[in-house]
């Protein structure tokens, strides 16, 4: 298979490190892959390089930085007939994890080399890509002081940033919201500290946090909770760990193919694959069918995609 290596330097996992594009290089060719290319720089031409790996003769790009990287892959490749191929370095993983590749980076390179190219679905809102969630309230203002203070975290820094999240999620004033689900559906006025609009549903189960088994629904689940005070969170947060979060009384779920958020805010923070931006509403959110190839490793046994 031939590939692309695009990296992005200014991802957290590889700041600091003066041969890291060379370093990721030998291990994909030391797994078998053909490196057509290499594209190293930073964020500031990220969207450039990955246009260029796109429309070189390759089969893959493969993506070494974060969400942001990932992101900016995605919404190259779409109907490109390249497909994505993310090395697991950003903070959470949560494609990787869904897709099955491994958090050891010689481990992920040796899958590329004889994964199965699958079709996955994209979310999108007003125009804007993500391929995991989407996230408003106060999951989206902790990330965007996550990501303000991750290069001085540490251990004491996690441990304040854990405490800081539990105090925002009970003092967070809550949002209302309008929600137009479309298809015919009653339209709902909510007030909530936290929405959750998934590309496709989470999964149930013992640790079963943020996974999901299928990404080709072709649809959104929305995650809404109803209140978080000290009690239902505890009681959520236990239900999560537990595997039986879904069925929790202050959590509101439809699942849907559009959504329509409202709201009389002039702007809405919103967490796309753990990146946060400011967007005016009405947020249109749709859901584009298999509209992204990407590489899995390959399975024993003939399955539905995941």
């Amino acid at each position: 298979m031939r590939v692309a290596l695009v990296v992005n330097r200014s991802s957290g996992a590889l700041l600091g490190k003066a041969d890291a594009a060379g370093e990721l290089e030998r291990k994909l060719l030391a797994a078998g892959l053909d490196v057509g290319s290499v594209l190293d720089g930073d964020s500031t031409d990220l969207v450039a390089r990955m246009a260029h790996a796109r429309d070189l003769p390759i089969d893959a790009v493969v993506t070494a930085g974060g969400d942001g990287t990932i992101g900016a892959a995605a919404e190259a490749l779409m109907g490109s007939g390249k497909a994505l191929a993310p090395l697991p370095l950003g903070t959470m993983n949560l494609l990787a994890k869904d897709l099955g590749i491994p958090l050891d980076l010689d481990l992920a390179a040796a899958s590329f080399a004889t994964a199965e190219t699958i079709a996955i679905d994209v979310g999108e809102v007003n125009g804007r890509k993500f391929l995991c969630n989407s996230m408003l309230g106060v999951p989206a203002r902790l990330a965007e002081r996550r990501e303000r203070n991750r290069k001085h975290m540490g251990l004491v820094g996690w441990w304040r940033h854990g405490f800081a999240s539990l105090k925002a999620m009970y003092r967070y004033p809550p949002m209302r919201v309008g929600l137009d689900f479309g298809d015919g559906a009653p339209p709902a006025t909510l007030r909530s500290k936290a929405i959750v609009v998934a590309n496709n549903a989470y999964d149930e189960g013992f640790g079963q946090v943020l996974t999901r088994s299928r990404l080709d629904r072709g649809e959104l689940t929305v995650y809404a909770t109803r209140r978080l005070s000290l009690w239902p969170l505890v009681r959520l947060s236990t239900r999560m760990a537990l595997g039986s979060w879904t069925h929790d009384p202050d959590l509101e779920t439809h699942n849907v193919r559009e959504l329509i958020v409202t709201s009389r805010r002039k702007l809405i923070r919103v967490m796309l694959d753990g990146e946060t931006r400011l967007i005016p509403p009405p947020l249109r959110y749709r859901v584009l069918p298999k509209a992204l190839l990407v590489l899995r490793p390959r399975r024993e046994a003939p399955e539905t995609l995941a």
